[in-house]
């Protein structure tokens, strides 16, 4: 049996202007690889004007997630990817990686702005932090299948009920991991209903619940994280903080009144710099579209 093998290599230089803080956990690398994606794929097509389909962009976010995986060793998820790809203006995005589908949540208050805040810490994920927690999360499945039910099959198919219920039988530290993942997917629904109904109070409430899970219980924060996040919650007009990415360093979010952040910065500034030595940095952010053709040159 003989096969024709066509092998097409293509050959450019392009300029890449970031922005994104390179390990602040903002999904930088995410970013820069569907930018890329689709730039070659407009350069095959030749057409600025190509207009990508939600099935082509799929495909493009799980072959850079691959790219992470087996390129990079980092055993990823498909959110970065994915919001990357399929982030729009003005809007969340609530994204069930099971089926890969996604709802649009409204995020418009013209009256609130996220505040990003790097602690120039840095991090790499692609140190094993990342991979030990997955495996701790699987042996917690592993014993929830054989032990509560035969249907779960992943920690979004359990409850902390069930994962009371084999306590018993797992080590402290993946009792933990698991018990995170399993309120972190409680809060992200009701991130989204909140978002839905205007409730920024509760949006604010979840997302510091978050960053106390991520700090005790799935421990990927640090101090520096944890100080940004107690500095900001005293700042009246602040609605909450968290940190973002994947942990170790990085970035905080906050969600805060846009006639606050001025104060809010300089709070940040004086007091982090005076306990840590390290100086903030900040961006002020919007929910925005992703990556797409701009023009043709």
């Amino acid at each position: 049996m003989y096969y024709i093998i066509s092998i097409i290599f293509i050959f450019f230089n392009f300029i890449n202007n970031v922005k994104v803080p390179l390990g602040g956990g903002l999904s930088s690398s995410a970013s820069l690889e569907v930018a890329t994606a689709m730039l070659i794929e407009s350069i095959i097509n030749n057409s600025h004007e190509l207009q990508f389909t939600d099935e082509k962009k799929l495909q493009i976010a799980l072959l850079c997630q691959k790219a992470e995986h087996n390129y990079a060793s980092v055993p990823c998820g498909l959110m970065d990817q994915y919001i990357s790809t399929f982030g729009v203006t003005g809007t969340a995005l609530l994204l069930d990686c099971r089926s890969t589908k996604h709802q649009l949540i409204p995020f418009n208050n013209p009256n609130l702005s996220l505040l990003v805040t790097n602690s120039n810490v840095k991090h790499e994920l692609s140190g094993g932090e990342y991979a030990q927690r997955r495996q701790q999360c699987e042996q917690s499945v592993e014993l929830l299948c054989n032990h509560v039910s035969s249907s779960i099959n992943s920690l979004r198919d359990a409850t902390i009920s069930d994962i009371d219920k084999i306590k018993h039988l797992l080590p402290e530290i993946c009792y933990k991991r698991a018990k995170h993942v399993i309120t972190e997917n409680e809060r992200t629904q009701n991130a989204a209903e909140a978002l839905k109904n205007n409730d920024w109070k509760l949006v604010g409430e979840l997302m510091v619940a978050s960053h106390r899970s991520l700090q005790n219980d799935y421990e990927v924060s640090c101090i520096e994280l944890d100080l940004l996040v107690d500095i900001a919650i005293e700042i009246d007009g602040v609605y909450g903080s968290r940190m973002t990415g994947g942990g170790f360093g990085g970035c905080t979010v906050t969600l805060v009144e846009n006639n606050k952040i001025e104060q809010l910065k300089e709070k940040l500034s004086l007091d982090y710099k005076l306990k840590t030595g390290f100086e903030p940095s900040f961006i002020i952010a919007q929910p925005s579209s992703g990556a797409k053709i701009l023009f043709n040159l």
